[in-house]
Protein backbone atom coordinates (compact mmCIF):
# COMPACT_ATOMS: atom_id res chain seq x y z
CA UNK A 1 0.00 0.00 0.00
CA UNK A 2 3.07 2.78 0.96
CA UNK A 3 4.84 1.85 -2.15
CA UNK A 4 1.19 2.81 -4.04
CA UNK A 5 1.00 5.90 -2.15
CA UNK A 6 4.85 6.98 -2.74
CA UNK A 7 4.49 5.71 -6.59
CA UNK A 8 1.58 7.78 -6.69
CA UNK A 9 3.06 11.46 -5.26
CA UNK A 10 6.13 10.35 -7.35
CA UNK A 11 4.12 10.52 -10.75
CA UNK A 12 2.51 13.76 -9.43
CA UNK A 13 5.28 15.50 -8.63
CA UNK A 14 6.76 14.84 -11.77
CA UNK A 15 4.02 16.30 -13.15
CA UNK A 16 4.03 19.00 -10.58
CA UNK A 17 7.49 19.94 -11.30
CA UNK A 18 6.54 20.53 -15.11
CA UNK A 19 3.67 22.41 -13.98
CA UNK A 20 5.42 25.07 -11.68
CA UNK A 21 7.93 25.45 -14.67
CA UNK A 22 4.68 26.19 -16.71
CA UNK A 23 3.22 28.70 -14.67
CA UNK A 24 6.41 31.29 -14.90
CA UNK A 25 6.05 30.13 -18.99
CA UNK A 26 3.00 31.52 -18.96
CA UNK A 27 3.56 34.35 -16.82
CA UNK A 28 5.99 35.45 -19.94
CA UNK A 29 4.03 34.74 -22.59
CA UNK A 30 0.78 35.69 -21.44
CA UNK A 31 1.08 38.76 -18.97
CA UNK A 32 -0.48 38.91 -15.86
CA UNK A 33 -3.79 40.20 -17.54
CA UNK A 34 -3.68 36.74 -19.63
CA UNK A 35 -3.16 34.42 -16.87
CA UNK A 36 -5.56 36.58 -15.28
CA UNK A 37 -7.88 35.35 -18.00
CA UNK A 38 -6.88 32.01 -18.26
CA UNK A 39 -7.28 31.57 -15.04
CA UNK A 40 -11.15 32.31 -14.87
CA UNK A 41 -11.46 30.21 -17.75
CA UNK A 42 -10.33 27.23 -16.59
CA UNK A 43 -11.67 27.98 -13.38
CA UNK A 44 -15.48 28.08 -15.05
CA UNK A 45 -14.26 24.74 -16.80
CA UNK A 46 -13.45 23.20 -13.55
CA UNK A 47 -17.22 23.95 -11.76
CA UNK A 48 -18.64 22.82 -15.04
CA UNK A 49 -16.23 19.35 -14.29
CA UNK A 50 -17.17 19.72 -10.36
CA UNK A 51 -21.31 19.37 -11.43
CA UNK A 52 -20.69 16.88 -13.81
CA UNK A 53 -19.56 14.29 -11.39
CA UNK A 54 -23.32 13.61 -10.51
CA UNK A 55 -22.75 10.51 -13.09
CA UNK A 56 -18.79 11.11 -13.66
CA UNK A 57 -16.78 11.29 -10.35
CA UNK A 58 -16.88 9.01 -7.29
CA UNK A 59 -20.41 7.83 -8.02
CA UNK A 60 -18.48 5.07 -10.55
CA UNK A 61 -15.83 4.18 -7.99
CA UNK A 62 -18.63 3.33 -5.54
CA UNK A 63 -21.22 1.38 -7.94
CA UNK A 64 -18.77 -0.13 -10.31
CA UNK A 65 -17.56 -3.19 -8.06
CA UNK A 66 -21.48 -3.68 -6.92
CA UNK A 67 -22.97 -3.42 -10.58
CA UNK A 68 -21.65 -4.62 -14.11
CA UNK A 69 -19.15 -2.27 -15.40
CA UNK A 70 -21.42 -0.99 -18.63
CA UNK A 71 -24.34 -0.12 -16.32
CA UNK A 72 -22.23 2.49 -14.54
CA UNK A 73 -20.18 3.52 -17.57
CA UNK A 74 -22.00 4.44 -20.18
CA UNK A 75 -24.87 7.14 -18.42
CA UNK A 76 -21.22 8.50 -16.99
CA UNK A 77 -20.30 9.16 -20.79
CA UNK A 78 -23.51 10.90 -21.71
CA UNK A 79 -24.18 13.18 -19.21
CA UNK A 80 -20.24 14.49 -19.92
CA UNK A 81 -21.89 15.91 -22.85
CA UNK A 82 -25.30 16.93 -21.28
CA UNK A 83 -24.35 18.21 -18.06
CA UNK A 84 -22.00 20.38 -19.33
CA UNK A 85 -23.84 21.64 -21.19
CA UNK A 86 -26.42 22.21 -18.18
CA UNK A 87 -23.96 23.25 -16.25
CA UNK A 88 -22.23 26.29 -18.55
CA UNK A 89 -26.34 27.16 -19.66
CA UNK A 90 -26.70 27.92 -15.64
CA UNK A 91 -23.36 29.93 -15.10
CA UNK A 92 -24.34 32.42 -18.37
CA UNK A 93 -27.50 32.51 -16.45
CA UNK A 94 -25.90 33.53 -13.06
CA UNK A 95 -23.55 35.62 -14.95
CA UNK A 96 -20.31 34.12 -14.59
CA UNK A 97 -19.25 32.34 -17.63
CA UNK A 98 -16.53 34.38 -18.92
CA UNK A 99 -18.02 36.57 -21.71
CA UNK A 100 -16.81 35.08 -25.21
CA UNK A 101 -15.79 31.58 -23.89
CA UNK A 102 -18.64 29.71 -23.59
CA UNK A 103 -17.70 27.69 -26.21
CA UNK A 104 -14.02 26.94 -24.80
CA UNK A 105 -15.57 26.06 -21.47
CA UNK A 106 -18.30 23.71 -22.61
CA UNK A 107 -15.36 22.15 -24.86
CA UNK A 108 -12.78 21.78 -21.93
CA UNK A 109 -14.93 20.73 -19.33
CA UNK A 110 -16.41 17.96 -21.60
CA UNK A 111 -12.72 16.64 -22.16
CA UNK A 112 -11.74 16.96 -18.56
CA UNK A 113 -15.13 14.87 -17.61
CA UNK A 114 -14.22 12.26 -20.13
CA UNK A 115 -10.70 11.63 -19.21
CA UNK A 116 -12.47 12.07 -15.41
CA UNK A 117 -14.83 8.98 -16.19
CA UNK A 118 -11.76 6.74 -17.67
CA UNK A 119 -9.75 7.64 -14.69
CA UNK A 120 -12.38 6.77 -11.82
CA UNK A 121 -12.85 3.28 -13.60
CA UNK A 122 -8.98 2.59 -13.31
CA UNK A 123 -9.11 3.59 -9.79
CA UNK A 124 -11.60 1.63 -8.71
CA UNK A 125 -10.21 -1.17 -10.02
CA UNK A 126 -6.85 -0.76 -8.61
CA UNK A 127 -5.23 -0.31 -11.81
CA UNK A 128 -2.90 2.80 -9.52
CA UNK A 129 -0.22 2.18 -12.65
CA UNK A 130 -2.33 3.07 -14.98
CA UNK A 131 -4.45 5.53 -13.48
CA UNK A 132 -0.32 7.25 -12.78
CA UNK A 133 0.18 6.76 -16.62
CA UNK A 134 -3.06 8.77 -17.43
CA UNK A 135 -2.50 11.81 -15.04
CA UNK A 136 0.94 12.00 -16.54
CA UNK A 137 0.34 12.03 -20.29
CA UNK A 138 -2.59 14.48 -18.91
CA UNK A 139 -0.69 16.88 -17.02
CA UNK A 140 3.23 16.42 -18.46
CA UNK A 141 2.17 16.67 -22.13
CA UNK A 142 0.36 19.97 -21.34
CA UNK A 143 4.24 21.59 -20.85
CA UNK A 144 5.53 20.48 -23.84
CA UNK A 145 2.41 21.31 -25.85
CA UNK A 146 2.51 25.10 -24.56
CA UNK A 147 6.24 25.51 -25.39
CA UNK A 148 5.17 24.41 -29.02
CA UNK A 149 1.84 26.59 -29.16
CA UNK A 150 3.87 29.50 -27.43
CA UNK A 151 7.46 29.22 -29.42
CA UNK A 152 6.67 27.39 -32.69
CA UNK A 153 3.31 28.23 -33.38
CA UNK A 154 3.79 31.57 -32.11
CA UNK A 155 0.19 31.93 -30.39
CA UNK A 156 1.65 33.29 -26.79
CA UNK A 157 -2.33 34.25 -26.15
CA UNK A 158 -4.81 32.55 -24.42
CA UNK A 159 -6.13 30.63 -27.71
CA UNK A 160 -2.49 29.15 -27.72
CA UNK A 161 -3.00 28.27 -23.97
CA UNK A 162 -6.67 26.35 -24.69
CA UNK A 163 -5.49 24.75 -27.99
CA UNK A 164 -2.57 23.00 -25.06
CA UNK A 165 -5.29 22.27 -22.63
CA UNK A 166 -7.25 21.29 -25.44
CA UNK A 167 -4.70 18.48 -26.68
CA UNK A 168 -3.58 17.48 -23.61
CA UNK A 169 -6.43 15.80 -22.44
CA UNK A 170 -7.59 14.40 -26.16
CA UNK A 171 -3.97 12.85 -25.37
CA UNK A 172 -4.76 11.60 -22.03
CA UNK A 173 -8.15 10.25 -23.37
CA UNK A 174 -6.82 8.32 -26.40
CA UNK A 175 -3.90 6.95 -24.42
CA UNK A 176 -6.45 5.59 -21.77
CA UNK A 177 -8.69 3.71 -24.35
CA UNK A 178 -6.43 0.83 -24.65
CA UNK A 179 -5.76 0.80 -20.35
CA UNK A 180 -9.46 1.19 -20.46
CA UNK A 181 -10.19 -1.91 -23.01
CA UNK A 182 -8.20 -4.43 -20.92
CA UNK A 183 -10.50 -3.78 -17.92
CA UNK A 184 -13.59 -4.35 -19.16
CA UNK A 185 -12.08 -7.01 -21.77
CA UNK A 186 -11.59 -8.86 -18.34
CA UNK A 187 -15.56 -8.47 -16.90
CA UNK A 188 -16.87 -9.58 -19.93
CA UNK A 189 -19.25 -12.81 -18.86
CA UNK A 190 -18.47 -12.45 -15.47
CA UNK A 191 -21.68 -13.02 -13.57
CA UNK A 192 -22.63 -10.83 -11.09
CA UNK A 193 -25.91 -12.29 -8.45
CA UNK A 194 -29.84 -11.28 -9.83
CA UNK A 195 -30.07 -8.86 -7.20
CA UNK A 196 -27.22 -6.95 -7.79
CA UNK A 197 -28.68 -5.99 -11.49
CA UNK A 198 -31.83 -4.01 -10.55
CA UNK A 199 -33.91 -2.20 -13.44
CA UNK A 200 -31.76 0.37 -15.44
CA UNK A 201 -33.82 3.62 -13.85
CA UNK A 202 -33.39 2.07 -10.29
CA UNK A 203 -29.38 2.08 -11.22
CA UNK A 204 -29.87 5.05 -12.37
CA UNK A 205 -31.70 6.29 -9.11
CA UNK A 206 -28.80 5.12 -6.95
CA UNK A 207 -26.26 6.16 -9.03
CA UNK A 208 -27.82 9.69 -9.29
CA UNK A 209 -28.21 9.97 -5.57
CA UNK A 210 -24.98 8.78 -4.50
CA UNK A 211 -23.42 11.40 -7.01
CA UNK A 212 -25.80 14.02 -6.42
CA UNK A 213 -24.29 14.60 -2.80
CA UNK A 214 -20.95 13.93 -4.07
CA UNK A 215 -21.00 16.15 -7.10
CA UNK A 216 -22.25 18.87 -4.84
CA UNK A 217 -19.96 18.16 -2.00
CA UNK A 218 -17.45 18.88 -4.74
CA UNK A 219 -18.51 21.63 -6.60
CA UNK A 220 -19.40 23.26 -3.18
CA UNK A 221 -15.61 22.58 -2.51
CA UNK A 222 -14.57 23.50 -6.31
CA UNK A 223 -16.39 27.14 -5.22
CA UNK A 224 -14.98 27.43 -2.16
CA UNK A 225 -11.54 26.88 -3.77
CA UNK A 226 -12.07 29.18 -6.59
CA UNK A 227 -15.04 31.60 -6.28
CA UNK A 228 -12.28 34.42 -4.96
CA UNK A 229 -11.57 34.45 -8.54
CA UNK A 230 -14.88 35.93 -9.86
CA UNK A 231 -14.99 38.42 -7.08
CA UNK A 232 -11.91 39.35 -7.12
CA UNK A 233 -12.21 40.05 -11.03
CA UNK A 234 -15.25 41.95 -10.44
CA UNK A 235 -14.00 44.42 -8.01
CA UNK A 236 -10.23 44.72 -9.51
CA UNK A 237 -9.85 43.19 -12.75
CA UNK A 238 -7.82 40.28 -14.44
CA UNK A 239 -4.37 41.72 -13.17
CA UNK A 240 -5.31 40.96 -9.84
CA UNK A 241 -6.68 37.88 -10.76
CA UNK A 242 -3.80 37.26 -12.32
CA UNK A 243 -1.38 37.75 -9.28
CA UNK A 244 -3.77 35.55 -7.08
CA UNK A 245 -3.87 32.97 -9.91
CA UNK A 246 0.10 33.12 -10.12
CA UNK A 247 0.44 32.94 -6.41
CA UNK A 248 -2.71 30.04 -5.85
CA UNK A 249 -1.02 27.56 -7.92
CA UNK A 250 2.53 28.13 -6.44
CA UNK A 251 0.69 27.49 -3.58
CA UNK A 252 -1.22 24.39 -4.63
CA UNK A 253 1.54 22.53 -6.09
CA UNK A 254 2.02 21.31 -2.29
CA UNK A 255 -1.55 19.40 -3.15
CA UNK A 256 0.21 16.53 -4.92
CA UNK A 257 1.25 15.26 -1.46
CA UNK A 258 -2.74 14.91 -0.63
CA UNK A 259 -4.45 13.97 -3.83
CA UNK A 260 -1.67 11.15 -4.53
CA UNK A 261 -2.75 10.29 -0.46
CA UNK A 262 -6.29 10.54 -0.64
CA UNK A 263 -6.61 8.45 -4.29
CA UNK A 264 -5.06 5.73 -2.19
CA UNK A 265 -6.91 5.89 0.84
CA UNK A 266 -10.02 6.56 -0.90
CA UNK A 267 -10.21 3.69 -2.93
CA UNK A 268 -8.81 1.32 1.04
CA UNK A 269 -11.78 2.90 2.99
CA UNK A 270 -14.32 2.43 0.13
CA UNK A 271 -13.09 -1.21 -0.59
CA UNK A 272 -13.72 -2.41 2.80
CA UNK A 273 -16.60 -2.99 5.39
CA UNK A 274 -14.87 -3.11 8.36
CA UNK A 275 -15.57 0.44 10.35
CA UNK A 276 -12.74 -0.03 12.57
CA UNK A 277 -10.25 -0.70 9.56
CA UNK A 278 -11.44 2.41 7.89
CA UNK A 279 -10.87 4.03 11.17
CA UNK A 280 -6.98 3.31 10.92
CA UNK A 281 -5.94 3.24 7.67
CA UNK A 282 -7.78 7.07 7.69
CA UNK A 283 -5.90 8.32 10.75
CA UNK A 284 -2.65 6.70 9.35
CA UNK A 285 -2.83 8.77 6.06
CA UNK A 286 -4.20 11.89 7.90
CA UNK A 287 -0.86 12.14 9.87
CA UNK A 288 1.14 11.49 7.41
CA UNK A 289 -0.29 13.84 4.76
CA UNK A 290 -0.43 16.96 7.21
CA UNK A 291 3.42 16.01 8.25
CA UNK A 292 4.11 16.17 4.52
CA UNK A 293 2.69 19.24 3.97
CA UNK A 294 3.94 21.42 6.67
CA UNK A 295 7.14 21.32 5.61
CA UNK A 296 7.06 21.32 1.99
CA UNK A 297 4.84 24.72 2.53
CA UNK A 298 7.62 26.34 5.03
CA UNK A 299 9.78 25.84 1.88
CA UNK A 300 7.77 27.83 -0.73
CA UNK A 301 7.51 30.32 2.13
CA UNK A 302 11.06 30.74 2.38
CA UNK A 303 11.83 31.66 -1.00
CA UNK A 304 12.09 35.53 -1.27
CA UNK A 305 10.12 37.89 -3.19
CA UNK A 306 12.85 38.61 -5.87
CA UNK A 307 13.11 35.31 -7.19
CA UNK A 308 9.73 35.77 -8.17
CA UNK A 309 9.52 39.05 -9.75
CA UNK A 310 13.25 39.33 -10.95
CA UNK A 311 14.13 35.35 -12.65
CA UNK A 312 10.32 33.47 -12.34
CA UNK A 313 7.69 36.24 -13.18
CA UNK A 314 8.13 39.91 -13.38
CA UNK A 315 7.66 43.26 -11.55
CA UNK A 316 4.12 42.52 -12.59
CA UNK A 317 3.90 40.03 -10.24
CA UNK A 318 4.98 42.20 -7.07
CA UNK A 319 3.19 40.87 -4.20
CA UNK A 320 2.90 37.52 -4.64
CA UNK A 321 5.05 36.29 -1.84
CA UNK A 322 2.20 38.42 0.40
CA UNK A 323 -0.28 36.44 -1.59
CA UNK A 324 1.39 32.83 -1.08
CA UNK A 325 2.06 33.65 2.93
CA UNK A 326 -2.31 34.46 3.39
CA UNK A 327 -3.09 31.03 2.20
CA UNK A 328 -0.12 29.21 3.46
CA UNK A 329 -2.09 28.03 6.26
CA UNK A 330 -5.28 27.28 4.49
CA UNK A 331 -3.52 25.32 2.35
CA UNK A 332 -1.92 22.80 4.76
CA UNK A 333 -5.62 22.82 6.63
CA UNK A 334 -7.13 22.29 3.17
CA UNK A 335 -4.63 18.89 2.22
CA UNK A 336 -5.17 17.41 5.65
CA UNK A 337 -9.18 17.85 5.33
CA UNK A 338 -8.80 16.30 1.91
CA UNK A 339 -8.32 12.60 3.90
CA UNK A 340 -10.72 13.35 6.33
CA UNK A 341 -13.58 14.09 3.36
CA UNK A 342 -12.42 11.17 1.40
CA UNK A 343 -13.24 8.85 4.21
CA UNK A 344 -16.46 10.54 4.49
CA UNK A 345 -17.09 9.84 0.96
CA UNK A 346 -15.63 5.66 0.91
CA UNK A 347 -17.54 5.22 3.87
CA UNK A 348 -20.97 6.34 1.95
CA UNK A 349 -21.39 9.76 4.54
CA UNK A 350 -21.12 11.86 1.63
CA UNK A 351 -23.42 13.86 3.53
CA UNK A 352 -21.25 15.37 5.96
CA UNK A 353 -18.49 15.61 3.13
CA UNK A 354 -20.70 17.79 1.57
CA UNK A 355 -21.70 19.82 4.69
CA UNK A 356 -18.22 20.64 5.30
CA UNK A 357 -17.70 22.50 2.12
CA UNK A 358 -20.93 23.95 2.54
CA UNK A 359 -19.49 25.20 5.81
CA UNK A 360 -16.05 26.51 3.83
CA UNK A 361 -18.36 28.15 1.42
CA UNK A 362 -20.18 30.52 3.78
CA UNK A 363 -17.39 31.09 5.61
CA UNK A 364 -15.62 32.48 1.94
CA UNK A 365 -18.43 34.40 1.57
CA UNK A 366 -18.72 36.03 4.55
CA UNK A 367 -14.89 36.87 5.13
CA UNK A 368 -14.34 37.48 1.63
CA UNK A 369 -17.50 39.96 1.58
CA UNK A 370 -15.22 41.81 4.45
CA UNK A 371 -11.55 41.06 3.25
CA UNK A 372 -11.47 41.29 -0.69
CA UNK A 373 -12.90 45.03 -0.79
CA UNK A 374 -10.76 46.13 1.92
CA UNK A 375 -7.60 44.14 1.07
CA UNK A 376 -8.05 43.42 -2.63
CA UNK A 377 -5.81 40.31 -3.13
CA UNK A 378 -4.18 39.31 0.05
CA UNK A 379 -7.76 39.72 1.95
CA UNK A 380 -8.56 37.49 -0.63
CA UNK A 381 -5.55 35.28 -0.02
CA UNK A 382 -6.58 35.29 3.60
CA UNK A 383 -10.39 34.83 3.29
CA UNK A 384 -9.61 31.28 1.54
CA UNK A 385 -7.54 30.03 4.27
CA UNK A 386 -10.41 31.12 6.86
CA UNK A 387 -11.86 29.36 4.81
CA UNK A 388 -10.15 25.87 4.64
CA UNK A 389 -9.34 26.02 8.20
CA UNK A 390 -13.46 26.06 9.06
CA UNK A 391 -13.83 23.37 6.45
CA UNK A 392 -11.29 20.92 8.67
CA UNK A 393 -12.16 21.85 11.84
CA UNK A 394 -15.67 20.65 10.97
CA UNK A 395 -14.47 17.06 9.78
CA UNK A 396 -12.45 16.82 12.75
CA UNK A 397 -15.43 17.47 14.72
CA UNK A 398 -17.23 14.89 12.93
CA UNK A 399 -14.50 12.55 12.37
CA UNK A 400 -14.11 12.32 15.89
CA UNK A 401 -17.87 12.01 17.29
CA UNK A 402 -18.59 9.47 14.78
CA UNK A 403 -15.52 6.73 15.17
CA UNK A 404 -14.79 7.86 19.20
CA UNK A 405 -11.44 9.23 18.22
CA UNK A 406 -9.42 10.78 20.83
CA UNK A 407 -7.82 13.97 20.02
CA UNK A 408 -4.05 12.26 20.63
CA UNK A 409 -4.70 9.63 17.71
CA UNK A 410 -4.57 12.50 15.47
CA UNK A 411 -1.37 13.46 16.49
CA UNK A 412 1.78 11.42 14.79
CA UNK A 413 3.19 8.77 16.98
CA UNK A 414 6.38 6.60 17.40
CA UNK A 415 4.86 3.75 15.95
CA UNK A 416 3.36 6.00 12.76
CA UNK A 417 6.91 6.82 12.24
CA UNK A 418 7.95 3.36 12.61
CA UNK A 419 5.49 2.08 10.29
CA UNK A 420 6.66 4.66 7.15
CA UNK A 421 10.30 3.67 8.07
CA UNK A 422 9.44 -0.30 7.35
CA UNK A 423 7.35 0.80 4.55
CA UNK A 424 9.67 2.48 3.05
CA UNK A 425 12.36 -0.60 3.92
CA UNK A 426 10.38 -2.93 2.44
CA UNK A 427 9.80 -1.06 -0.64
CA UNK A 428 13.88 -0.85 -0.97
CA UNK A 429 14.28 -4.36 0.10
CA UNK A 430 11.68 -5.21 -3.18
CA UNK A 431 13.44 -2.98 -5.83
CA UNK A 432 16.90 -5.17 -4.88
CA UNK A 433 15.50 -8.06 -4.98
Amino acid sequence: MLRKVLETIATRYVVATLNLALIFINAKALGIHGMGVAGVIYASANIVFLFNGVFCGNTIVYHMNRYALRYVFWPAYVWAFAGSAAACGVMALAGILPVGFGVEVYGLATLLSLVGIHSRVLLGKGRIQAFNVMFMIQGGSLFFLLLYMYYVAGKQDVEGYLWGMYLSNALAWLVSLPLLYLVCRRRVGEKLPSAALPPCHRLLGKMFAYGLWSSADNLTEGLTVRLNYFLLQQLSGYGQVGLLDAGTRISESVWHINRSVSAISYSQVAGTSDPEMQRQQTLRFFKWTYCALIPVMGMILLIPERIYTDYLFSSEFRGIRKVIGGLSVGIVMYGANNILSHYFIGTGKVKYSTACSCVGLLTLLLSGSLLVPAQGVFGSAVSTSIAFSAMLLFSLTVFVRQTHTSLGRLLPSKKDFAQLKAGIKGKRTRRNE
